[in-house]
């Protein structure tokens, strides 16, 4: 009989179960259940809806006892930064904001006031993003004292999901990097940046990394979803996860697409998790926490064994995304296959910065854009499809430039990129980027996220014996596309 593991992917717009097992060598998958997510404005908070959310990882559930299924273990994985502060019974200490909201405006001074935004680097390898934990957790400080000095233990959300699960308290390593607040070198929690910025030391306990066994469902989880399970830490970090599923043959070497080998350590992989967010870079043994790689803005997020994801976040899709449901809103309905579409036509070539703050969260992503472009005496697009290209011939000018600053600090010269994640089906910016970095793209698996996520639990239960195997397996188990 098979074994079945159940991946928990929740992204920033939407969430979904996928059954994963192994059957004549090859993975297999099964998405099974699918919700929405969203931030929701709670008071003049943009605040995520945990309950909400916990509630959909239970109905996914129902339906694998539906199916008849038991699987071997299940694991979640989220998007980074945000938290929960509990109290001693567990229970959540004021809103779960979402990092798009504006409280952490100005608090990047306010931590600059304890130490200088170059010290800090020197210190996390983190790049600089006014979302990023460090400074939720001041804006926290300033503003609800009350509430940081009844907490008892701090979670991200993965990890609160997982209590609610299992009724066990874990600290996951790759998403706790993201909070600027761990030391690459030690791997554990900077206890001295913690007490120089005076968040409570008893917030940050042990860090667990992924394959860790969190604990099995509780009895009230039990009943309601019909079975029993173990929860495993995946890469809880969506992007540690789709990290872990960049295919790469067990050789090296791509069935005659490539003169060199591709090695998966050591900064000779080139990535592009592509979805909401871009997250481009390579992997690495050791963080570079340079002053240049500071001022190239890269970041040193934690992987899997201890691997370090050298990267840049890129606004990615988010543009799209929003401009999609804009011109939706106004009447005009399209599919992203038919925007890509739409943008290859055009011949508009106006640029605008993907990563200025403008872009993170404007009332209109429409306006946004064409407002950048006046200021900056560019051609204005008057329709969705040349909208559509700015946007998209935009981000393949940002990967252009994130490659050249990669292949500049890590002294290497990539043969090529490999996008996964949603974004790797958009094949029009799959052109763009292979033209505009002038490397041979591999494009796929799309579901990486929930496919690292069951890796990580595979090979807890010994289906592969380690990351290099996985990641052959994900090369022969799904269709890669290539553009040149």
């Amino acid at each position: 009989m098979n074994r079945y593991y159940l991946a928990v992917d929740i992204g920033a717009s939407s969430g979904r179960h996928i059954l994963g097992w192994m059957e004549n060598g090859k993975m297999n998958l099964r998405e099974i259940y699918r919700f929405s997510n969203g931030m929701e404005m709670v008071d003049g908070t943009l605040c995520w809806n945990l309950v909400g959310l916990f509630e959909e990882i239970k109905a996914g559930m129902r339906e694998c006892k539906k199916l008849g299924i038991n699987p071997e273990s299940m694991g979640i994985d989220t998007w980074a930064v945000d938290f929960v502060l509990l109290d001693k019974q567990g229970h959540v200490l004021g809103k779960t904001a979402g990092y798009r909201d504006r409280r952490t405006e100005g608090m990047d001074l306010k931590v600059y006031e304890r130490i200088s935004r170059e010290e800090l680097y020197r210190r996390t390898g983190i790049q600089k993003q006014i979302f990023n934990t460090v400074y939720q957790l001041m804006a926290v400080k300033e503003k609800q004292p009350d509430i940081l000095s009844q907490a008892e233990n701090f979670l991200m959300i993965p990890d609160y999901l997982n209590f609610l699960l299992t009724g066990v308290q874990k600290q996951e390593y790759t998403n706790a990097t993201t909070t600027q607040l761990v030391n690459p070198s030690e791997r554990t929690w900077d206890r001295e940046l913690i007490e120089a910025l005076g968040y409570p030391q008893k917030l940050f306990g042990g860090l667990s990394m992924p394959g860790t066994v969190v604990g099995t469902l509780t009895k009230a989880v039990q009943d309601e979803v019909g079975f029993n399970c173990k929860v495993v830490l995946p890469a809880t970090h969506d992007t540690g996860s789709a990290v872990m599923a960049v295919p790469v043959p067990e050789n090296g070497e791509r069935k005659g697409r490539e003169t060199e080998k591709t090695h998966d350590t050591d900064g000779g992989l080139l990535y592009i998790s592509s979805g909401t967010w871009s997250l481009m870079g390579t992997e690495l043994s050791e963080a570079d926490c340079s002053a240049e790689s500071r001022k190239a803005n890269l970041t040193n997020e934690g992987g899997y064994e201890y691997r370090f994801r050298y990267l840049k976040n890129i606004m990615g899709l988010w543009m799209i995304q929003s401009v999609k449901k804009e011109l939706a809103a106004a009447g005009e309905e399209y599919s992203f296959a038919e925007l890509c579409r739409m943008a290859s036509h055009e011949t508009i070539k106006s640029i605008v910065p993907c990563n200025d703050d403008v872009f993170l969260a404007p009332e209109s992503m429409t306006e946004a854009v064409k407002a950048y472009l006046r200021k900056s005496g560019q051609e204005v697009p008057e329709t969705a499809g040349a909208l559509a290209a700015v946007i998209y011939n935009s981000l393949a000018q940002c990967y252009k430039e994130t490659v050249e600053e990669l292949e500049a600090i890590t002294g290497r010269t990539y043969q090529a990129v490999n996008i996964v994640g949603g974004g790797s089906n958009a094949e029009y910016l799959n052109q763009l980027t292979a033209k505009a970095t002038g490397k041979t793209v591999y494009a796929g698996p799309g579901e990486a996220t929930a496919i690292g996520n069951l890796l990580a639990q595979m090979i807890k239960a010994g289906e592969f014996q380690g990351l290099t195997e996985a990641r052959a397996a994900v090369y022969s188990s799904f269709e890669i596309s290539t553009y040149q």
